[in-house]
């Protein structure tokens, strides 16, 4: 009689059992941490195209004292400034001087840099540490103190203003950064690879020309962007040493619209949207090798 009576009782005073806690997945962000990175991530993304809008902005009013008023540009939008730019003006000319030495620095220097990188990389000859480190050292020394030597040495070799003079100098420039960003990215790529071309009877330069080379892609695009976007815009060497207004480069010609005692910010802003369309071009062909090509040689050096 009593065990009847005492069952109900103690089912009635049994605790129910505790849900099991909820555990994230490892990875998964909390929804507060995910507001936050996506809020930082937009906060940086308009800090970063807020001068790029505001020159395209600005490039749209006729007047040169519009970026004063800026309020006032909404109600006289026009493409004038980019009219006269490409007519009345030697844009083209500039243009395709740009193109011919950043082009040509371009291809020259990442050969050269590419040949470099992979000899030190592979052939460990007497003094490949220090030739290295002498190509760092050349970086170390500002532009102020490079123009005045470079000068005189391009006046006494018959150089200056001549497009093989700047040439010259953009790369020494972009040689030793190069051959450093490539002879990381090189170390990353299999020594049984060049090992595999002495067998099948390649010479040394046979392998890196057709086997190593073409491995190399994502490394050669970083360091061809680099190179391309450096000196499409470079202004201290052009402006010192190409001295005929026919040989200006595009940054030395959005000079041109800067005066003593005036400055034309209309069409300086127009003529620099202009030139940044190459380059956005630029990265877009090679952007997806971008991110493989920086990181590649992280690890090695």
């Amino acid at each position: 009689m009593s065990t009847t009576t005492e069952r109900p009782a103690a089912a009635a005073t049994a605790v129910p059992a505790a849900r099991p806690a909820k555990f994230r997945p490892r990875g998964e962000s909390s929804p507060l941490s995910k507001a936050l990175s996506h809020g930082v991530l937009i906060l940086a993304s308009l800090i970063a195209l807020f001068p790029v809008g505001w020159i395209l902005f600005v490039s749209l009013g006729p007047d040169k004292t519009d970026y004063l008023h800026p309020g006032q540009i909404f109600g006289k939008l026009t493409l004038s400034n980019y009219q006269h730019v490409l007519a009345d003006t030697d844009f083209f000319t500039w243009f395709g001087n740009a193109l011919l030495v950043s082009g040509v620095t371009t291809v020259f220097g990442v050969l050269l840099a590419a040949t470099t990188g992979y000899a030190v990389s592979r052939m460990k000859f007497p003094g490949h540490k220090p030739l290295m480190w002498s190509l760092l050292v050349t970086q170390m020394f500002p532009i102020a103190v490079l123009i005045v030597p470079m000068y005189t040495m391009l006046s006494e070799l018959g150089l200056l203003d001549s497009y093989t003079g700047l040439i010259l100098v953009y790369s020494t420039t972009t040689v030793p950064y190069c051959a450093w960003l490539l002879k990381g990215y090189f170390d990353t790529i299999p020594v049984e690879i060049d090992e595999a071309g002495r067998v099948d009877g390649l010479s040394p330069f046979g392998t890196f020309w057709r086997l190593v080379l073409p491995l190399a892609r994502p490394g050669l695009a970083v360091a061809a962007f680099y190179s391309f976007l450096t000196y499409w815009a470079e202004v201290p060497f052009a402006s010192t040493f190409m001295l005929s207004s026919d040989k200006y480069t595009l940054a030395v010609g959005l000079q041109s619209f800067v005066s003593e005692h005036d400055a034309q910010w209309n069409l300086m802003a127009a003529t620099a949207v202009l030139i940044a369309i190459p380059s956005a071009a630029f990265f877009y062909l090679v952007q997806r090798h971008l991110v493989t090509g920086l990181t590649a040689g992280a690890s090695k050096s």
